[in-house]
């Protein structure tokens, strides 16, 4: 029997939405710009992947009505791997070495600078990057945030919350927004990307699926670093 991943990613459209949600999180109005199909169309084939779950959708922090759209990419990977295999032992996928990319300038962007943004910017530079991160409205760090990267051995002791401000005007190779609310209120960064992630300071409960999931995508994003 064909994998069930080639029935689903196989569609043209299907493939392109894949593909621009592998950039960064975007809301079905953006989606439909990207892709140039009306909206029904879009939300179909959204609802398709979502079945298999290789998309992910998330209520917008900043507009109860607005829905993000992300890209499982650790699942996308974990199916065409199986897919592979069904086929012969020998395609089996293993997943490649991390690279590192020395030099490279990353800004991590939220509301409070206290969570989300700190804990991306540390796990950053544990992958070499050079990662600094701000907020709109800068807040003491979170100390639920430093007990949980001290736990994955990273030290935010010392992290101090910082305003956007003070990067206006420096470059940077990627500018990603963590927080639907700054999204839409940060300068218009050159190379900005988004990453509809929850607010752990306000749900406690999610900070250790929140560390893993920066963990996870910032992983794929040092193999997207290499290539550009």
């Amino acid at each position: 029997m064909e994998p069930e991943v080639f029935r689903a990613a196989g569609h043209p459209l299907r493939w392109r939405l894949l593909t621009a949600l592998a950039e960064g999180d975007l809301r079905v109005q953006e989606l439909t710009t990207r892709v140039e199909q009306p909206q029904n169309l879009v939300s179909y084939h959204l609802k398709e992947l979502r079945k298999l779950s290789l998309v992910e959708a998330r209520r917008s922090l900043a507009d109860g009505r607005d829905t993000y759209y992300r890209l499982d990419l650790a699942r996308c990977g974990q199916l065409l791997a199986d897919a592979g295999g069904s086929l012969h032992p020998g395609l089996r996928w293993v997943s490649p070495p991390v690279p590192r990319s020395p030099g490279v300038r990353v800004l991590f962007l939220c509301t409070g600078n206290s969570s989300r943004s700190q804990m991306a910017e540390a796990f950053a530079r544990r992958a070499g990057l050079e990662a600094y991160s701000a907020g709109s409205h800068p807040k003491p760090v979170h100390p639920r945030a430093v007990e949980v990267m001290a736990a994955r051995g990273l030290d935010l002791g010392a992290a101090r919350s910082k305003h956007l401000d003070e990067f206006a005007g420096q470059g940077f190779d990627r500018v990603i927004t963590l927080c639907d609310k700054v999204r839409e209120v940060c300068p218009d960064f050159p190379g900005a990307r988004h990453w509809s992630i929850p607010d752990p300071a306000r749900e406690p409960a999610l900070f250790d699926a929140v560390a893993d999931e920066l963990d996870e995508r910032i992983g794929f994003l040092l193999h997207t670093l290499a290539r550009s």
